[in-house]
């Protein structure tokens, strides 16, 4: 199983060393061919992140369905692949730091990820009542602290759930990580 450790160093090309890993020990899930698989819906290995979110909505009972999602951030490792897998029968509208009126967009998700890179982006006005809030983003501060996209004291007033950075996304990641893992080397050893 291969893991490459993004973003690389400057010079270092990602595209390329992705490619040259095998999709069947991509446990990351960011080969194109699995990333292609997970755009059609044909399975494969989903990005560690994205699936981790998946897995917190499932586990916290929340239905996607008839749900409008916003997803902020296009990244190919959380973005993009977050908002096809909550197309399972959610509506999904993918923002950015430059779409015009963020805040109206926001105010209309019941759920609501934000994955866009920026400390404490997401503040409590840009937030529905009782929209579900996952905050991917790990920013590390001067003073050695993670801060979230999501201003997580005050969102956390409106939210009906809403996850901490550190302690929320980050261990999901890991957790499906290996999940990928042992998928992997089951599917090898057959």
């Amino acid at each position: 199983m291969i893991l490459l450790q993004l973003p690389l160093p400057q010079g270092l090309c990602a595209d390329e060393l992705l490619e040259r890993i095998a999709p069947e020990k991509d446990v990351d899930g960011f080969h194109p061919l699995n990333f292609g698989k997970l755009a059609l819906g044909l399975g494969g290995k989903t990005p560690c992140t994205p699936a981790g979110c998946m897995e917190l909505l499932r586990r916290a009972g929340v239905e996607i369905a008839g749900k409008e999602a916003v997803v902020i951030g296009r990244s190919r490792l959380v973005g993009k692949p977050t908002a096809l897998l909550l197309q399972a029968d959610g509506t999904v509208t993918v923002c950015h730091s430059k779409t015009r009126d963020l805040a109206a967009v926001t105010r209309e998700a019941d759920i609501l990820v934000a994955a866009v890179g920026k400390p404490h982006f997401i503040t409590a006005d840009m937030v529905k009542e009782g929209a579900v809030v996952i905050d991917v983003g790990v920013n590390r501060m001067a003073e050695k602290k993670l801060l979230g996209d999501v201003d997580f004291e005050a969102v956390e007033k409106k939210a009906s759930f809403i996850t901490p950075v550190p302690g929320g996304v980050g261990l999901m990641t890991i957790a499906m990580l290996m999940k990928n893992t042992v998928r992997a080397a089951a599917q090898q050893t057959i």
